[in-house]
């Protein structure tokens, strides 16, 4: 586990280099994600940067749900797994899967989700699927939403990756104790709305 953490932050600050020189990547609202405890981190889905993208900003480690599909290749299923990746089958009712998302945030690990289900097709934000976020029902964990910009144009559907300005915002978490007021649907409304905004607010800054 040590060599793992040592090697993860060694690639992280190699991909940082590279996000910044290729990207010009800024990222903001970094104090909106609580630097201890359990953190479900919603984000949108642009491109295959993403899950890179997302965690990069921040000062704390991060986790992936990642599609089990890409573990099938042994040396890209070592990579992200030293990522801190674990496989979830997104065609049907994954027990093992949100098993162990419950328990890394138990574990006080920031767990990124993308509740799109898989990457946009024009960049905007589609509608989400309930199921990744119901692991969150079942921890006390707050929820923080993550917008990511400007990578659908760096990394489109059946192109290679090119250079491209992206950014990356967070915005105020939805805590335990407010989401106990809400009902599923109503804090899904509620962390949407507040991804389009965010998502409104990078826009502007073009």
């Amino acid at each position: 586990m040590a060599a793992r953490r040592v090697l993860w932050v060694i690639l992280r600050g190699l991909l940082r280099v590279m996000c910044l020189l290729a990207f010009r990547l800024r990222v903001f609202g970094q104090n909106n994600v609580p630097t201890q405890g359990g953190v479900l981190l919603v984000s949108n889905h642009q491109s295959y940067l993403d899950p890179i993208l997302v965690g990069l900003g921040l000062g704390r480690s991060v986790s992936y749900m990642a599609r089990k599909t890409l573990f099938r290749n042994r040396w890209f299923g070592l990579l992200i797994r030293w990522c801190n990746a674990f496989p979830v089958d997104r065609d049907g009712r994954d027990v093992s899967a949100v098993r162990e998302a419950v328990d890394r945030l138990r574990d006080g690990w920031c767990l990124v989700v993308f509740p799109e289900g898989t990457r946009s097709r024009d960049g905007e934000i589609a509608p989400f699927r309930h199921g990744a976020l119901a692991v969150a029902d079942r921890v006390d964990a707050a929820i923080v939403p993550a917008v990511v910009e400007g990578a659908f144009e760096a990394w489109p559907r059946g192109r290679w990756p090119w250079p491209h300005p992206i950014r990356v915002a967070y915005g105020r978490p939805i805590t335990a104790a407010e989401r106990a007021t809400m009902t599923r649907d109503e804090a899904v409304e509620r962390l949407r709305n507040d991804m389009l905004a965010l998502q409104r607010e990078l826009r502007r800054m073009k």
